[in-house]
């Protein structure tokens, strides 16, 4: 499967992730002379609309959605012609054959199938597809997450979608991994001789991933309660990226190798059990406060009621290697954060022995740290120990910082959307930034391990007022241990 897909058929094609995120980063492509010849976008959903209404609609969408200077009339007509819309519903065989009347003579030129519906659609509207004829060897499907709700779950919708589809023809979505940011760490970790012979037990000292937000439900209240902060970001994104910075050299980069190293390391995660999910894991909630100077109300305020829904949990993992061995990884992400915050932190062990700060003085020397920021600024930093300029007998130590700012460093460059990374991949066949069914399932293995810890002890999250990291026990949870969060 290497030739190009020249059909994209969107499903949830009036969605907010379509307008947002998937038209843009196709208009992008477009623009950038990334698309095959004769390419054509066909959107899909429930409502009835006609072809024109429809590209209005998208037009729209990329004038509010698409930065001022790259919106281009004549680039946006171009794009228009390439789309359609088809009116479709699960179940219904008579749309679903006049959709593959649309596609009538290019499925031999590959068909890029994207479901950006709710799981519970996945398996019906594959169904659907393989009814009228659609699923053939150069078809393939990508879905967005939620892949299931638990282990149980997920086996559910992929052995729905499997039934259909060979897992090579299967591309599920983290956008995480669309990131350049992300996709950086594979360079920084395999493509810099310093780092690699330092990346294990023996000088890291421990591991921090955040991912804060600053918003709250925003109108996804049908989805998210009854869902929480484990579920929606820990399950896919956080471990997505833990995987990433614990997994072991691949042979090669292609598919097969890197996701081989990435389940490892996921599956080598120590389950939690009712006693450790005491001591190794936080939940949280936030009640009314203050982000950003504006004044929020409490999840239950929005909700309408109370719910024992998490919207912050912190966690500290393990992972149980023989690279990793005694390494703690902590875990942080919750809404109504005091900022957009999304960054690794690598905390090295101190020098073995300082030759600075004798005679009852004092080294001042602080242990390197790396800091790799991912949203919304993008940069790596390496804190290192300098001697302070002066003439001074006792030298003395300050910290300094090597700064990469990957918007400096390339400031020739667009920023992009991290879909057209995967999108752009998902039409060529390249499933290496996707995530596989093993990946899914030892994620899904060890999250379920602390929910049903969570179940067995009894945890409730924790209230903690809007504008703040969390509740106090989330320090604790670091701070215990000697360390403190990077705030």
């Amino acid at each position: 499967m290497t030739d190009p897909s020249a059909t994209f058929l969107l499903f949830g094609a009036t969605g907010d992730l379509a307008r947002r995120m998937i038209f843009p980063s196709l208009y992008n492509l477009l623009s950038d002379g990334l698309l095959p010849a004769d390419f054509l976008i066909i959107g899909s959903a429930r409502s009835e609309m006609s072809d024109e209404a429809f590209r209005a609609e998208i037009d729209a969408a990329l004038k509010q959605f698409l930065p001022a200077d790259r919106y281009d009339a004549d680039i946006a007509a171009s794009f228009g012609a390439m789309i359609q819309y088809q009116s479709v519903e699960a179940g219904n065989a008579d749309q679903f054959a006049a959709l593959a009347e649309r596609i009538d003579g290019r499925l031999e030129r590959g068909l890029s199938v994207y479901l950006s519906t709710p799981p519970s659609l996945f398996a019906p509207t594959a169904q659907g597809l393989a009814d009228a004829g659609l699923i053939v060897p150069t078809t393939r499907i990508a879905m967005e997450k939620p892949i299931g709700k638990d282990l149980a779950s997920s086996r559910v919708v992929n052995d729905g979608i499997g039934h259909l589809f060979g897992e090579d023809q299967i591309f599920r979505v983290d956008h995480y991994l669309g990131k350049e940011t992300v996709q950086n760490l594979l360079a920084l970790r395999f493509g810099n001789v310093m780092f690699e012979p330092l990346w294990n037990a023996s000088a890291i000292d421990h591991v921090q991933i955040t991912v804060g937000e600053t918003v709250g439900l925003e109108g996804r209240v049908s989805y998210y309660d009854g869902v929480g902060a484990l579920r929606d970001m820990v399950q896919n994104h956080m471990l997505q990226i833990l995987s990433i910075i614990a997994m072991e050299p691949p042979a090669r980069m292609d598919p097969t190798s890197v996701r081989d190293e990435k389940v490892k390391a996921l599956r080598s995660l120590r389950p939690m059990t009712d006693e450790t999910v005491k001591t190794h894991s936080v939940r949280g909630q936030y009640t009314p406060g203050a982000v950003s100077g504006q004044i929020v109300t409490g999840y239950a305020d929005e909700l309408g009621q109370p719910s024992d829904t998490e919207t912050f949990v912190a966690l500290k993992a393990y992972i149980d290697n023989w690279r990793w061995q005694g390494v703690p990884f902590y875990l942080r992400t919750g809404k109504r954060m005091p900022q957009r915050q999304s960054e690794i932190v690598i905390q090295f062990k101190p020098v073995r022995h300082s030759i600075f700060g004798r005679d009852g003085h004092g080294s001042g020397l602080e242990p390197n740290t790396l800091v790799i920021r991912l949203q919304p600024e993008e940069y790596i930093r390496l804190q290192i120990m300098s001697k302070r300029p002066g003439l001074e007998q006792q030298v003395k130590l300050d910290e300094v910082t090597l700064d990469v700012s990957l918007t400096a460093a390339f400031a020739g460059q667009r920023r992009r959307i991290a879909y057209e990374r995967l999108i752009l991949d998902l039409l060529a066949g390249n499933a290496t930034l996707f995530v596989r069914r093993d990946e899914v399932e030892a994620q899904w293995a060890w999250i379920d391990s602390i929910i049903n810890g969570w179940k067995e002890a009894n945890m409730k999250p924790a209230a903690y007022s809007s504008g703040n990291w969390g509740p106090s026990s989330a320090i604790a949870l670091i701070e215990r241990d000697g360390a403190s969060w990077h705030d």
